[in-house]
């Protein structure tokens, strides 16, 4: 999937408009980055259809320097080498790796680990981080803020299957028998089955980009 070249020029102008903000003295070039801020958010509104009040609010809450935001999902295997997958009742019920944004106050590894408890109902350790991926790059539906995404492979210390206030399922799959309807904003079956390569080799490097 290719992103549209105006999504990728608005999000620089929008980065270029936060940061300016955040260090700016000079009330005219305070004055100038609110203008730039404006185009960014017309810019999006004219491409996505939503309404540029909408995606001006949304800009307006992004304050401090410009930072990738942070996602965390982690990989689980069973006895016969199946992954473990979640529903997630935010995507209409599809398929993905246990996870989401990255909480402040905790590490990366320690928020896949409560990811992984609230989503599955599994107690894990993490034991390797598998792949350090830019959304965009990988060619995930384009979304407005830039993205990494780190996936972890975790083993299963405890805990049972069980649904959440965000899942309805939770189950397992082989590599030949991965769920058609997964949820591509988050995982794609390229990362699925990278993952399990990881799994078979655990010397594998980290990927990345």
């Amino acid at each position: 999937m290719t992103e549209p070249e105006w999504l990728a020029w608005t999000r620089d102008l929008q980065a270029i408009a936060q940061i300016g903000l955040e260090f700016t003295r000079d009330p005219y070039d305070r004055e100038r980055f609110e203008q730039l801020r404006g185009i960014a958010s017309r810019m999006m509104a004219a491409g996505s259809g939503v309404a540029a009040a909408r995606i001006e609010a949304l800009f307006a809450d992004e304050t401090g320097y410009a930072t990738p935001k942070v996602e965390v999902r982690g990989a689980a295997f069973d006895a016969a080498g199946r992954v473990l997958l979640v529903r997630e009742v935010a995507d209409g019920g599809r398929w993905t790796l246990p996870g989401g944004w990255a909480d402040v106050n905790l590490t990366p590894a320690e928020n896949v680990v409560k990811e992984m408890r609230e989503e599955s109902g599994f107690e894990v350790r993490v034991s390797k981080l598998a792949a350090v991926w830019d959304r965009t790059r990988q060619g995930h539906p384009p979304r407005v803020f830039s993205c990494c995404k780190l996936v972890f492979l975790c083993e299963i210390t405890g805990g049972a299957a069980a649904t959440s206030l965000e899942t309805s399922e939770v189950g397992w799959f082989a590599e030949d028998r991965l769920p058609e309807d997964l949820s591509l904003g988050r995982v794609l079956p390229a990362q699925l089955r990278r993952m399990f390569a990881h799994a078979r080799e655990p010397g594998l490097p980290t990927d990345f980009d």
